[in-house]
């Protein structure tokens, strides 16, 4: 197949989910077009995929990989300078041993194209499938490899929030600072020292109630270890001076290189590895630009299609099997695009999505 022009190449693929070869159809899509390539291709003698000559049931792992870097190949031309490739694969036992499937793949393709691997996000699975395991532990994360062609790539880091639902949980605690008000009375403080204390721990409780910070951490004179800085520090005289202080933690949380989040499943829809809604929400508002184009060659059920739809960006899916294709039609049908999602709040300003 021949790459086509420009309008060309919209008119078959922007914001359509095709019945198709993903390394044939790519050829079509000119050099530099697209933002962001996320997906998760059928893993290595998993399962049946019913469809003949869908990847995944190879007999080798070296052919399987052979032909996940060929998609890749092609993956890496079609994506802009300022761009990503993201894809996720699973690992296979064999005779007893991890056969690392997913970290071969990362290997081959940083030896083989010109791209940098910037980071692998762990996926955390909270409900991972509960099997005893005798003589092994069960298998619980799996990571998502962040390829780029060049150091000038988009990153949104401020968007980046996978440890939002532990900030929420804290701000609705019936329990917040609990442990410091026994502390406080425990203390060799004053009974000034002790009043203040109390009266100045409540406040900071109410600025994580009101979603003004995040959380925070009192040091007590006598109780817990010096604060860093010593002598010299402005904690330091605060102890010394009023016997406590209190160190407020804003809602710029380390951003780590892991998201957790449960397996899911989705009425009516059939495909056996659904991946969820949750991790391609954090990669798209981190990786692709309000109206960029994410694009999916392993599309399955839709999920990549489904979050991108939501966020207000462009989506392309592509899959062989034409059922799924059916499945994830219907998923984007019934899927809105949720304004609180088109919008990115930081430090009290609205950026608002330049798509209508």
């Amino acid at each position: 197949m021949e790459t086509l022009s420009n309008d060309a190449w919209k008119e078959k693929f922007l914001d359509k989910l095709i019945v198709g070869d993903s390394l044939k159809l790519l050829k079509e899509i000119p050099d530099n077009s697209i933002n962001l390539i996320i997906t998760s291709p059928p893993y290595f003698q998993q399962r049946d995929y019913e469809v003949e000559g869908a990847i995944g049931n190879e007999k080798s792992v070296e052919d399987y990989l052979e032909k996940i870097l060929k998609v890749f190949h092609e993956a890496v031309r079609i994506t802009r300078p300022d761009g990503h490739i993201v894809f996720n694969l699973g690992d296979k036992y064999k005779d007893g041993s991890l056969m690392l499937v997913p970290w071969r793949f990362a290997i081959e393709a940083i030896s083989r194209e010109k791209v940098k691997l910037i980071n692998y996000v762990t996926w955390i699975k909270l409900n991972p499938t509960p099997r005893q395991y005798k003589k092994r532990l069960v298998n619980a994360t799996e990571p998502f490899f962040i390829f780029t062609k060049s150091d000038d790539y988009y990153f949104y880091i401020d968007s980046f929030n996978p440890d939002r639902r532990k900030v929420e949980k804290r701000r609705r605690s019936s329990n917040i600072g609990e442990k410091y008000f026994e502390l406080i009375e425990k203390s060799d403080l004053t009974p000034e020292q002790k009043r203040k204390a109390k009266e100045e721990l409540e406040k900071v409780i109410q600025e994580v109630k009101e979603g003004k910070i995040a959380e925070f951490r009192m040091k007590i004179r006598g109780i817990h270890a010096l604060p860093f800085g010593g002598q010299e520090g402005g904690r330091m005289k605060q102890l010394e001076r009023q016997g406590f202080t209190i160190i407020r933690i804003y809602d710029n949380q380390l951003k780590r290189d892991i998201i957790e989040s449960p397996v899911e499943t989705i009425k009516g829809i059939k495909h056996p590895a659904v991946y969820p809604e949750r991790v391609v929400e954090e990669l798209i508002k981190l990786l692709c630009p309000p109206n960029g184009i994410v694009l999916d060659p392993f599309v399955g059920s839709g999920t990549t299609a489904v979050v991108a739809y939501k966020l207000g960006r462009h989506y392309i899916g592509i899959d062989i099997n034409p059922k799924y294709i059916e499945y994830a039609k219907e998923r984007i049908k019934k899927a809105q695009r949720t304004s609180i999602l088109d919008y990115y709040i930081l430090n009290n300003k609205v950026i608002e999505n330049e798509r209508s």
